[in-house]
């Protein structure tokens, strides 16, 4: 018995309105909980030889006190600049790669989502690296960076293109299991809990399945994150101190344990969920009520896309 697409690829499996769904719905979680990444980046970097902070709650606290409120919003114009084309990037991406495998299974579900996350770390990388840099820069006068587009500018002026990207390995090694495990676990999830147009809880369903699917997607490479603010945080106060991704990891592993890769877990997971809820439920409800219904029969294959009309026509955006 063939298996039938799910309820996002039913609602649009690749087409252009993908794109501009996921550019439309960067949602208001990204600030409101943009608290949370400074939780994230500060514990993740900071040294147990002269630990700043004991854990989320003195890292909230500590901020509060030296930076006022404003301190817990450092770094938030570069993924506010980011987060649109990231997402239009994502959700574009993965319906067309799955639709041009032409079978929604899980491998696909996964595939496609990879293949999503890799390409969108040519604008995720140099995103993180800006906004590190700003959350961890000395507050007031001493500042070096005036904002998210300066501090790009002055890695660019001293490094070139090859430090506006550091960091872009463990980002790829980050990113590209880390949203196949993503889709495919939405997948799982709306599948399992019935996740249908015409259900009177649809929308608890898809919250609970995009904010699940958002915390296994951390899970799944979390320590890679931890490495990687690492290096984008490397050498902006002193000298650097590592060769590479593997050398960051001897490192790190030798001067505090196993436990240095799961520091700012919590406050990661913590904002996980509501965002990523937030997202997969509004762009499935947009596309889903966008195209509505259409009558075509559900099997392995996805749907080809629509016969041109007779006559000229606009052209439609190519796929990547």
């Amino acid at each position: 018995m063939g298996r039938a697409s799910g309820l996002l690829e039913r609602a649009s499996p690749g087409y252009p309105e993908r794109w501009a769904t996921g550019a439309g719905c960067s949602g208001p979680g990204l600030p409101t909980f943009h608290w949370a990444l400074s939780f994230q980046v500060r514990l993740q970097v900071q040294s147990m030889e002269k630990p700043q902070y004991r854990g989320t709650l003195h890292c909230f606290q500590s901020i509060i006190r030296q930076e006022s409120v404003l301190g817990l919003y450092k770094g938030l114009g570069s993924p506010l600049m980011g987060l649109t084309f990231i997402n239009a990037l994502v959700f574009g991406v993965q319906g067309n790669t799955l639709r041009a495998l032409g079978r929604d299974s899980p491998l696909n579900q996964f595939l496609a989502g990879a293949a999503a996350g890799a390409i969108q770390c040519v604008i995720c990388c140099p995103m993180e690296l800006a906004k590190t840099r700003l959350q961890l820069q000395d507050a007031g006068p001493a500042r070096t960076y005036r904002g998210s587009l300066d501090c790009l500018a002055q890695i660019y002026r001293q490094e070139g293109l090859r430090g506006v990207n550091r960091g872009m390995a463990s980002t790829l090694l980050r990113e590209t299991p880390s949203f196949g495990v993503y889709f495919l676990a939405y997948d799982v999830l709306t599948r399992a809990l019935g996740c249908e147009p015409e259900d009177r809880l649809l929308v608890p369903k898809l919250l609970l399945a995009g904010g699940t699917s958002g915390i296994l997607s951390w899970l799944s490479t979390y320590p890679v994150d931890v490495v990687k603010s690492r290096l984008q945080a490397d050498g902006l106060r002193g000298a650097p101190r590592y060769r590479g991704i593997l050398d960051c990891v001897r490192q790190s592993y030798r001067a505090e344990g196993w436990r240095v890769f799961t520091r700012g877990l919590a406050s990661t997971l913590l904002r996980a969920f509501p965002v990523n809820a937030a997202t997969f439920a509004t762009v499935t409800v947009v596309l889903t009520y966008a195209r509505g219904e259409e009558a075509r029969p559900e099997g392995d294959a996805l749907p080809a896309a629509p016969a041109a009309p007779a006559g000229p026509a606009l052209a439609q955006p190519s796929s990547l």
